[in-house]
């Protein structure tokens, strides 16, 4: 180390470099939660539970919005490692982290793109199913009861009997 830096200096290097370490960590630890959500509602999107994809949605912004937050300290945390960072005082593990990070974020983005046409996919579908019933000559005359269950309006009546 450099006979000019102070123990003050030292100290504060040690700490930026720490709160660092365990955010990136947090971060990739967040991206591996949310890696696991996107898999998972991957199986709900093909499943078609709609109550199933909603809670995932749902999850989904918690991950993200949390991952958002601490991206904002990461920022000028990175920032100001590499401004008081020279050569010989640089941690092995920051780049090791940046570098896992980075890769769960494309891990991430890819899995999202992948649920995002799977979920287009199954809308496609449904409304292909929705047509088709609207479509149906048979369910036409079909009515909701205010009684619960369907009943069926009659569109000719015998006054002959």
């Amino acid at each position: 180390m450099d006979a000019a830096i102070n123990q003050a200096e030292l100290i504060q290097r040690v700490a930026i470099l720490r709160r660092f370490r365990d955010l990136l960590e947090r971060q990739r630890d967040r991206f591996r939660n949310y890696l696991a959500l996107l898999e998972s509602q991957q199986a709900a999107i093909g499943s078609g539970s709609g109550e199933e994809i909603l809670a995932h949605v749902e999850l989904e912004e918690q991950i993200v919005s949390d991952i958002f937050s601490i991206q904002k300290v990461i920022t000028p945390l990175d920032d100001m490692y590499r401004a008081i960072t020279p050569h010989d005082f640089a941690d092995d593990e920051i780049p090791a982290l940046k570098t896992s990070l980075e890769d769960m974020k494309v891990r991430v983005q890819a899995q999202s793109a992948k649920n995002r046409e799977l979920l287009s996919a199954r809308m496609a579908e449904m409304r292909t199913e929705m047509d088709t019933l609207k479509d149906n000559p048979f369910l036409k005359n079909v009515r909701h009861s205010v009684y619960g269950g369907n009943t069926v309006t009659a569109s000719l009546i015998d006054v002959q009997g």
